[in-house]
């Protein structure tokens, strides 16, 4: 006989919002039995609390921040009619010139006064793809060396719409994916999930940079959140698929790279050793670069044969000289490996531009803020870069150790942030776009466990605030002030932060500590005076400068200040304060019994010398 069959019970579904059967989140306070939104952003998802799809709340989130990207990029862009370098636009349009029309052989050694290429590879493929795709509407915009500073409304659009699109394409999923999955890890509600996805999406320094500044990092920024979800998701070998690609996007994603490298080797012996996933872990990241230069190291190689004529125009970077130094056979152009080695020497050569100085432009980070003091250029680049290499490497050592020791899911974002901001704060060649890095582990933190809370809202809020206001100096040139005011205070407005609002940092609010009630609402009055001060007095005259460097100045305490709280939080996070407190617990007993012990053997002694005495 055959068995009976039984149907396979369905699971029960949840597509929508529902948050009747949930506890109370940080999202909704309470009067009594009346419930309300905590902030303005809750109003606006109020009513899809009880079901409403994610089918329709997720596309018209990202419809509302596509508009407001979109909105932004009507005005102007960096370098706006400023010859004859003009800026970040042109440069970006610049490699979709040379991308396009010179073998790649010369991507990285073309007339590298104006704009030459100095991001990893995998820029100049994006940049490549772009330049076919532009010119099949209008050739003349990326025609070589006549397209120089080529400025026309048609191309705007155009280049506008590459940033969203790319956008769209890789940091828009990874958001939500990871959104998700931080829902998951933290038991959050898919309601709100969402209001900390929008709240993410409208980080008002993100928009700014890319779609007003002009900018490409949030396909950087997309590959690296790609590469945490994959974490938090336990697959491995696909975080380093994303990390190796954001490292092929921008080279600053070397901000995460020690957390990566930390976390990743830490699943490995935690807790139990793993050596099949150590190897396939180290595979998986040596194919991924082979892939990833494999395009630019073939191109070579063509052009190296096919059109020898192209040899004699390249000069070998400094860089291959001294590679020579380090293998045992000689290098020249008759050599089989020379292509491969003159290319992947050029391109971390320009990657990596030692000969900068420690830094160009003035930006809120040690390096600056201590140079208005002590002048730093009287020091040699060789000793300024071993002395950023010590200082970033203790700032980041808390992070690395505590992930390393303890690789626990949760503190996955703190620890993200810490390591970027002790890149920030430290290491060498730092802009001010780059504060973007420590921000988006900081904002992600709002769709964590316990991130719509008073006290993260304010960190994360105070954090953003003070980023996009460091960025203020650089927003100015490009004539976006209005961009800047309006988004600023519409995210300090949605998340009811100052100086929209101060209802969380009220007397009777118990949310946040007394002294981060002082130190946030000190700096937000410092930055609001600021502000004032800038727009309605000049500086002296001997002193023009004196406005921004007080702004580095301020940034520089205040991002300390930040990265302190999210190396502290990551300790708690993370179990590692917990362990110190055994261990010191363990110490303190030792140590006890070893006292106890000797004291013990002293009255000992004292006894037996008594009776020896009375025995006398």
């Amino acid at each position: 006989m055959s068995a009976v069959h039984k149907p396979r019970k369905k699971p029960k579904r949840v597509s929508g919002t529902d948050t009747s059967s949930s506890p109370l989140g940080f999202a909704i306070v309470s009067e009594g039995s009346l419930q309300k939104p905590a902030f303005p952003l809750a109003s606006f998802f109020w009513p899809a609390r009880k079901g409403t799809s994610q089918w329709i709340l997720l596309p018209l989130t990202l419809m509302v921040a596509g508009l407001f990207r979109w909105a932004t990029g009507l005005w102007g862009y960096s370098g706006f009619q400023t010859p004859p370098m003009h800026g970040d636009f042109e440069a970006q349009r610049h490699w979709m010139e040379i991308t396009k029309h010179l073998p790649m052989a010369k991507w990285y050694f073309y007339d590298l006064e104006y704009w030459g290429l100095d991001y990893p590879p995998l820029t100049a493929y994006h940049s490549w793809l772009l330049g076919i795709i532009g010119s099949l509407f209008d050739p003349s915009w990326f025609a070589l060396d006549s397209s120089r500073g080529y400025e026309s409304a048609n191309l705007k659009v155009f280049m506008r719409a590459s940033v969203l699109i790319s956008e769209y394409l890789v940091y828009i999923p990874s958001l939500v994916i990871l959104s998700r999955k931080l829902a998951k890890v933290g038991g959050i509600n898919i309601w709100e999930s969402s209001i900390a996805l929008m709240a993410i999406l409208m980080q008002p320094s993100t928009i700014l940079i890319d779609h007003a500044h002009f900018q490409y990092n949030t396909v950087m920024l997309g590959f690296a959140l790609a590469s945490i979800s994959s974490m938090l998701a336990g697959r491995y070998f696909w975080s380093c698929v994303f990390f190796v690609a954001s490292l092929g996007f921008k080279q600053m994603a070397l901000y995460y790279a020690p957390v990566v490298f930390a976390y990743l080797l830490g699943v490995c012996f935690q807790p139990k050793i793993n050596i099949v996933r150590f190897l396939g872990i180290t595979t998986t990241t040596l194919l991924s670069f082979v892939i990833l230069f494999a395009p630019l190291i073939l191109g070579a190689y063509y052009n190296h044969y096919k059109q020898s004529e192209l040899n004699e125009t390249i000069l070998p970077p400094d860089l291959l000289h001294l590679i020579q130094h380090f293998i045992p056979f000689e290098l020249n152009q008759k050599s089989v490996l020379y292509p491969a080695f003159l290319h992947l020497s050029q391109s971390i050569h320009r990657t990596f531009p030692l000969a900068r100085g420690l830094f160009e432009d003035k930006v809120a980070n040690l390096w600056c803020a201590l140079h208005t003091v002590y002048k730093l250029n009287r020091f040699p680049v060789s000793t300024l870069s071993r002395l950023s290499l010590l200082a970033t490497f203790l700032a980041i050592t808390p992070a690395c150790l505590s992930i390393l020791l303890f690789p626990r899911k949760k503190a996955l974002p703190y620890a993200f942030a810490s390591c970027a901001w002790g890149f920030f704060l430290c290491s060498f060649q730092v802009h001010e776009k780059s504060v973007l890095l420590p921000l988006l582990p900081m904002s992600i933190l709002l769709g964590a466990e316990g991130g719509l809370s008073g006290e993260t809202r304010a960190w994360v809020g105070w954090a953003n605030a003070l980023g996009v206001w460091t960025m203020f100096p650089l927003l100015k040139r490009d004539e976006l002030r209005m961009p800047y005011a309006v988004l600023s205070l519409l995210w300090a407005w949605l998340l009811d932060l100052p100086p929209a609002s101060i209802t969380l940092y009220q007397a009777e609010s118990k949310a946040i500590p007394f002294p981060t009630k002082v130190l946030h609402l000190g700096f937000y009055g410092v930055m609001l005076g600021w502000h004032l001060v800038e727009g309605f007095a000049p500086p002296p005259s001997q002193k023009p400068d004196l406005w921004v460097v007080l702004n580095c100045i301020i940034g520089a305490v205040g991002f300390g200040v930040c990265y302190l709280w999210c190396t502290w939080q990551l300790l708690m996070k993370s179990g590692a304060s917990e362990y110190l407190e055994k261990s010191w617990g363990r110490v303190e007993e030792i140590d006890k019994g070893v006292v106890e012990k000797v004291e013990g053997s002293k009255a000992e002694g004292k006894v037996e010398r008594k009776g020896g005495r009375r025995g006398r």
